[in-house]
Formats: structure tokens, C-alpha cells, sequence
């Protein structure tokens, strides 16, 4: 069947689509993913004016190589399914466009060739695709990775096994996936003297997704490094804190509460996993045209308005907790700000937010609105 998005016409796997349809994938709930993509590399574009060749390393039906083609950049479309790379450069041919498709195995052609941008949207884990993409990737990584019950500790001995890390599944899963994700990258890039900066990151849907801007030299990687460690998390209360560094030094009881119900989750990235400026500019590149303009938009406010903490809170669920019934959470923030502290709603939900707070504090600058 064919479909038309971001302005380019492309046949995908579909009832019309003879002999395609269970060999080569296309998800029509990855268009908003999509239209961040092609914003972000317009975006960064702009900011490194030298940015020119992007590799789209799982390119399947071509579609986002297709409409990075229409944007102007130098593509590369690889797939090692011979009816995927039959089908990109169709679509190219379709919409009058030039690219480079490889009918080969990605991690091969990434050792083989530099990029000045690699997008590794792989189904599942991206982790087998990481080495080979740092080994040779310039300047920007774009990642998906769609395995997030792994990623949050809904499936542990998969997480650990795929990330190299120990999740744990908690109210904030969402954000305990990305920094999951994002560590093991960092990892991955500094057994290459790559440092890692996180400039876009959200958890949407099925799948996390991040952009890291790279820095080849050993310093940066060490700088990268320093930013992984800890989290420690009271089942019982919610409390939470961090500690940063590669040794963990968990806690016998909680600080909180007293209790002994305590989850371990790291190496995970502390650091920031956003740049707001950044995050703006790739708001302000995303055309009314796009069908997905109006959350995609709302969703690079957010981001950008977002706390740098590395955990955020669900109202409802702290609410339940205390035995007290939820309010407005404009309401809610608001208490907590005029209380001294920082707070913002968080991109994961409705209901989430972060907070400089800690779990005491919120109760007590709140409390006296929730009845």
C-alpha cells in the first residue's frame, strides 16, 4: 500500500504489497518518532553546518532515509533483508530522489565507512549495533530502542543481559529505561575514546529514543563516565536518591521510613539527557504540515521545561500512598514551588512530575491540598 508522510510518497509492506509483507517492517505509530528525527537533523544541521551524510542502518521500507534524502542530506540506506533494499530504492526512484543502498550486514558497513550521522532503529535492542556505530560515527547518534520492559526491570535477566546494567521496575520505569539505555551507549562509546551528550531524549509509546552528540577524544569520554552511577529506591515510601560513580554503595534502611524494601538500579546515567535549547530548536523546525506537528510540538515544550532529575514522581500513586486524594496537578506544582522548590511536569504522563523535593518534603509542602 502506499502512504504519504513529511511530503514524500512511499509504497510500504502492506495488503497491496506483494511478497513483503512479513519480510520488511514499517510502523505507522513510529510517524511522530519520524517527524522528531528529520526536525533533529534539520536542527543540528544548522548548528554543524558541516553535517552531511546520514546512514539510516535499519532502512526497511527506506522511509527515513527517503525523507532525509528530501531534506537534502547525503543517505545511505542499508538493510541486510534483499526485499527491504529492493523496496528503499524504489521508493526512491518514486520520489525523484538520490541515495546509496547497501544490500549488506550494518555492523560490516559501519566499520567499514565514517558518518557523519548513524540512526540505529533496530526492533528491540540497539546494543549489537552500538560498537560498530561509535567506531565510525562522527557527530550524532540517534537511537531507538523499542525493548523497554528489559530497559525498566519488567524483564530483568534481559535487561542485564542486553545493557550490562541492573534495572529495577519502578513508578518511574519510563525514565529508569532511557538512563538505562544511555549509560550502556556511554559505555559503549568510551571502549572508543567517545564521549556522550545526550541532547534529545524521550520515552514515548513502545520505545525510548535519544540523540547524542559525540566528542573523540579520551577526556570527554572519561567526562561521560563520571556521569553513570546509582539508584536507590524505598518500595515501601517511594524515597529515592542517587550516587554517582561505578561502585554502588547501597543502603541498608531507608532514610525515610525506616524500612528495608530497597531496589539497587545502575550503572544508569545521572546526567542531564536533554539540551533545552537544542530541544527548541528542533521544535521550531517541526513544519504544521507534519501530522504529528501539534504533540510533537507540545511533547519539545515539555522536554525542554523539564527538570534535570534523574527520577520523577506519579501524583496518583504517591497520593495513594498517603491515603489522600489527588488535585489539579497545576495545583499540585504550584504548592510545591511556593514552598522553595523546583518543579515541573515530566514528558512520561499526565500524572508525572519532578521535583528537587524529597518524598517528606513533598508530602509537607502539598499535604494541606489534598483533601
Amino acid at each position: 500500500m502506499r502512504v504519504t508522510e513529511g511530503g514524500v510518497e512511499l509504497e510500504v509492506p502492506g495488503e497491496q504489497t506483494e511478497g513483503v509483507e512479513e519480510s520488511v517492517f514499517y510502523n505507522p505509530r513510529q510517524e511522530l518518532n519520524r517527524d522528531l528525527t528529520i526536525a533533529t537533523l534539520r536542527a543540528y544541521r544548522d548548528r554543524e553546518d558541516r553535517a552531511e551524510t546520514y546512514l539510516d542502518a535499519m532502512t526497511a521500507s527506506g522511509i527515513r532515509g527517503v525523507r532525509a534524502a528530501a531534506d537534502g542530506w547525503d543517505v545511505t540506506c542499508c538493510d541486510v533483508n534483499e526485499e527491504a533494499v529492493d523496496l528503499a530504492r524504489a521508493n526512491l526512484v518514486r520520489n525523484d530522489l538520490e541515495a546509496t543502498v547497501e544490500h549488506r550486514n550494518v555492523n560490516a558497513l559501519m566499520h567499514d565507512g565514517v558518518y557523519d550521522v548513524i540512526d540505529l532503529d533496530p526492533y528491540g535492542t540497539p546494543m549489537p549495533f552500538a560498537d560498530a556505530a561509535f567506531s565510525n560515527c562522527r557527530d550524532l547518534l540517534c537511537v531507538t530502542a523499542t525493548d523497554t520492559a528489559p530497559m525498566c526491570g519488567a524483564h530483568f535477566n534481559s535487561g542485564v543481559r542486553s545493557y550490562s546494567a541492573v534495572p529495577q521496575n519502578t513508578d518511574y520505569h519510563a525514565e529508569m529505561g532511557a538512563r538505562i539505555l544511555i549509560s550502556a551507549l556511554a559505555r559503549s562509546g568510551a571502549r572508543f575514546d567517545v564521549g556522550v551528550e545526550p541532547i534529545l531524549t524521550h520515552a514515548t509509546s513502545h520505545y525510548v529514543r535519544t540523540y547524542l552528540e559525540l566528542e573523540h577524544k579520551p577526556t570527554a569520554a572519561d567526562a561521560a563516565i563520571d556521569e553513570l552511577g546509582y539508584i536507590y529506591h524505598c518500595e515501601d515510601c517511594l524515597y529515592r536518591e542517587t550516587d554517582v560513580g561505578m561502585i554502588a554503595d547501597p543502603l541498608e534502611t531507608c532514610p525515610h521510613c525506616g524500612g528495608s524494601r530497597l531496589l539497587t538500579a545502575g550503572p544508569v546515567w545521572l546526567g542531564p539527557i536533554q539540551e533545552p535549547e537544542f530541544v527548541t530548536a528542533v521544535r521550531n523546525e517541526i513544519p504544521y504540515t507534519f501530522d504529528t506537528a501539534p504533540a510533537a510540538r507540545e511533547l519539545c515544550d515539555t522536554l525542554a521545561a523539564e527538570l534535570e532529575e534523574p527520577t520523577h514522581y506519579d501524583q496518583h500513586k504517591l497520593c495513594r500512598n498517603w491515603g489522600l486524594p489527588a488535585n489539579a496537578m497545576d495545583e499540585f506544582l504550584a504548592d510545591l514551588q511556593a514552598a522553595g522548590f523546583e518543579a515541573s511536569k515530566a514528558h512520561y504522563g499526565g500524572t508525572t512530575f519532578k521535583t528537587d523535593a524529597s518524598v517528606g518534603e513533598i508530602r509537607a509542602a502539598t499535604e494541606h491540598n489534598l483533601v
